[in-house]
């Protein structure tokens, strides 16, 4: 049976064609009508890949920053050959009313991976500031909401914790309606954040009895470790899957290997923890992985936080159910970053977890100055509770009272409102357009003078794919072919008005014939998760543009000029600011 999501999922390519990352992830038929779709797919793919890399440079190299390519220029080559970007015009919209903060910052922001929970417009209606407030003055007087930390036994609280209170259950319906999950499969705690999420579970996970950990990740993650070492303390036996350099794509014989049973024994095996993409490469993962694990007894965490704003959509998650699931939300986007995690645990999960008293798990409660206030009933103790907390964003008018005795709450998550008006079908195909012209344009810039042609950025992970997520993983070198660090990369980047991120690769796999390459590339010690390199990281998010991409590019070529580094350091130190370290 055909799971609904496929209707929408079949028309995300920019060229009206299929897109599902479904049909690669169920077994494979023999009928006609899949095999017709599954070759239309790769045809798809082919042909984006294809235009994407003929239409944009094709044989060209630029060896000079000042050689570029005018933005209008640009943008023209732009959208016409990516017709089906005009048709994402709602979000430029959305994005000049709702965040037009971004325009008036002039500020790039390519380091947010999650979801916003509000608009900016939405806060400045209730709590307008003059230009010269800073971000601290917004974020002490703006009425909020509260986030108390608490320690209990995660089991009881699945068990007993109930909805919680009206406000708090406002953001629980809220959100499983938006990640498309239902309260009758499973249940959601909050966290603190996206690392608490982990280490709650590997506390709470039967180790003594599915004794493996195996995990998917090509980045160095926080979160991860912190699993890791909670989960390696209670006995658990940890695998990591390996990546092969340089497109990092999963080394499929050696995770088989560790995922297939060698016997036919039905015990559990133990904990699968899987992202459906790298938040740090960009790389795309089947959906065949969680079904294989499944099968071969384990239990299987599917991490969400690096999906696309809309991507639960084509989940199908009658399908795959995995047993426990993880995301994470902030405030508004461009705003402040700052958010809490959800742990979403399948119900049947919930009699074989291990009772533990986990620090991390959140209740949220309105602030003592909002406008909405809980009943007296449930307000003892409060002020004890708020003496650690983590503000967030209420909006008072949509507080609506009944009648004198009692209060039911509205709130309006606008933030989440615009992606779901947008659509999974119109976010993926502005998101793919810009991260794979992005992708192409960086490989285009070459040093001048050099027998060897050196270029200037190194991309890890995927190129140009139709598939790949909204990530980008690279470096820089200069003309002598040494990396740029991806430190001072970063803070050159936040100089001209761009926010990007700094990440390490792990578990890389090269083949003997890398063996030069892997000596010149790791230059950092071995670690549990194996050699990193130090990367830079680039996220498009949904409200991104040609205008963001197009900056970067522009501000990536300044590298060129071998002299640049060393001018920007003298620049620096000319405004009286503190010198930045070569």
């Amino acid at each position: 049976m055909q799971s609904p999501c496929f209707k929408e999922v079949e028309q995300v390519c920019s060229h009206g064609c299929c897109s599902n990352p479904l049909l690669f992830a169920l077994p494979t038929t023999t009928t006609t009508t899949t095999e017709k779709r599954t070759s239309t797919t790769s045809a798809c793919r082919k042909n984006f890949s294809n235009t994407t890399t003929t239409s944009f440079f094709a044989n060209t190299h630029f060896t000079d920053h000042e050689s570029l390519p005018s933005f209008k220029e640009s943008l023209a080559t732009f959208t016409r050959t990516y017709p089906k970007y005009s048709d994402t015009a709602r979000v430029d919209r959305m994005r000049g009313q709702e965040y037009y903060h971004l325009s008036l910052s002039n500020r790039i922001c390519l380091d947010y991976i999650g979801i916003g929970l509000f608009s900016h417009l939405q806060l400045q209606t209730h709590h307008p500031v003059s230009p010269s407030s800073t971000s601290s003055d917004l974020h002490s007087d703006f009425p909020f909401f509260s986030t108390i930390y608490k320690s209990v036994n995660l089991k009881t609280q699945l068990v007993h914790g109930g909805e919680g209170s009206e406000f708090e259950a406002s953001f629980r319906k809220r959100i499983m309606e938006f990640m498309n999950v239902s309260g009758d499969d499973y249940s959601l705690v909050f966290t603190s954040n996206k690392s608490s999420a982990f280490k709650i579970v590997s506390e709470a996970y039967p180790f003594q009895t599915s004794r493996k950990l195996l995990t998917v990740y090509d980045y160095k993650s926080e979160a991860v470790d912190a699993m890791v070492s909670t989960s390696e303390k209670r006995g658990a036996t940890i695998m990591s899957a390996e990546f092969k350099w340089p497109r990092m794509r999963i080394h499929s014989a050696r995770l088989r290997k560790l995922v297939e049973r060698k016997r036919k024994k039905k015990k559990a095996r133990g904990l699968f923890v899987f992202p459906l993409q790298s938040r740090t490469t960009g790389a795309s993962y089947s959906y065949q992985w969680m079904s294989m694990a499944q099968e071969n007894g384990w239990h299987v965490l599917l991490d969400a936080c690096a999906l696309g704003p809309k991507d639960m959509d084509s989940f199908g998650l009658s399908l795959f159910r995995p047993d426990f699931l993880i995301c994470s939300f902030y405030k508004v986007f461009g705003e402040n970053p700052t958010g809490f995690g959800c742990l979403f645990v399948k119900k049947s999960m919930i009699p074989i977890m291990e009772d533990s008293t986990s620090v991390g798990i959140a209740t949220l409660v309105p602030a003592k100055n909002s406008s909405f206030q809980p009943d007296e009933e449930h307000s003892s103790g409060s002020d004890l509770e708020l003496q650690q907390h983590q503000s967030f964003l209420q909006t008072p008018n949509q507080i609506v009272i009944h009648d004198q005795k009692k209060k039911n709450l509205e709130i309006e998550y606008r933030g989440l409102d615009n992606v779901d008006s947008l659509g999974l079908m119109l976010i993926s195909t502005r998101t793919r357009c810009l991260i794979n012209w992005l992708t192409n344009a960086l490989t285009k810039l070459q040093h001048p003078n050099t027998e060897t042609k050196t270029p200037l950025v190194q991309i890890y992970g995927p190129r140009i794919r139709f598939d790949r997520g909204p990530a980008l993983a690279f470096n820089v070198y200069d003309w002598k072919g040494e990396k740029v660090e991806p430190a001072l990369v970063q803070k050159l980047s936040d100089r001209n008005n761009i926010s990007l991120s700094q990440g390490f690769l792990q578990q890389i796999w090269f083949a003997d014939k890398y063996a030069d390459e892997k000596e010149r590339l790791i230059t950092t010690k071995k670690t549990k998760g194996g050699q990193e390199i130090a990367v830079v990281t680039a996220a498009i998010n949904f409200l991104a543009d040609f205008e963001d991409v197009y900056r970067l590019w522009a501000f990536i070529a300044r590298f060129l000029d071998a002299d640049f580094v060393e001018k920007e350091r003298w620049r620096y130190t000319a405004l009286d600011q503190k010198t930045i370290e070569v």
